[in-house]
């Protein structure tokens, strides 16, 4: 990760969760991949609900706890996990807004997807942005790994998830948003 002051410069956080629809619904928000709690922080105060934030980086992690804590947000739980192999620890259908936020460019980004639809209530929404692939950006991954919008539609369609929009992001320019939400059960590998 970048230094917390230059990685702010990539995003406008309420424009972005604005656009996708965070805290139209009532209910807890997951994010994972927390990092500095640039979101969770915008996120905490939208919400009525708990926002559950989770990031493999201990540093992130205590990035995010100071962030809150600094901010006074009661409403943040912030946790160390291995949220790719472990799933995010949320019982099944019972958040209203999943966060995953310039993270569908790893290895297996379906099962990420799946988690994504295990947690999310019938009427939820999955919040998805990443670094865009058709222009350079000043940070992110290689062009090649960044996923494309089409990508993450079928991917998150394998994963029991329907593509609802892909609203403009306000003061975001080098990232492109989506929403999806869910269909049935998720496809079985």
């Amino acid at each position: 990760m970048p230094p917390r002051e230059l990685w702010e410069r990539f995003f406008d956080p309420d424009g972005v969760l604005e656009a996708l629809g965070c805290g139209a619904l009532p209910g807890d928000v997951v994010e994972l991949g927390c990092g500095y709690g640039t979101f969770t922080t915008a996120a905490a105060r939208r919400v009525s609900g708990t926002v559950y934030a989770s990031d493999i980086d201990p540093m992130m992690v205590r990035a995010t706890i100071d962030r809150a804590t600094q901010s006074g947000l009661q409403n943040v739980v912030v946790e160390a996990r291995d949220f790719v192999s472990e799933g995010c620890g949320r019982p099944d259908g019972s958040v209203g807004f999943v966060m995953l936020f310039n993270i569908l460019h790893i290895e297996d980004p379906i099962s990420l997807l799946r988690e994504a639809h295990r947690v999310l209530h019938s009427r939820g929404v999955v919040g998805v942005i990443h670094w865009r692939r058709d222009i350079e950006t000043p940070r992110g991954p290689p062009l090649e790994l960044r996923p494309d919008p089409g990508q993450c539609r079928s991917w998150a369609e394998k994963a029991g998830l329907r593509w609802l929009s892909s609203p403009a992001l306000a003061g975001s320019a080098w990232h492109w948003g989506m929403t999806l939400g869910r269909t049935t059960r998720a496809q079985r590998p």
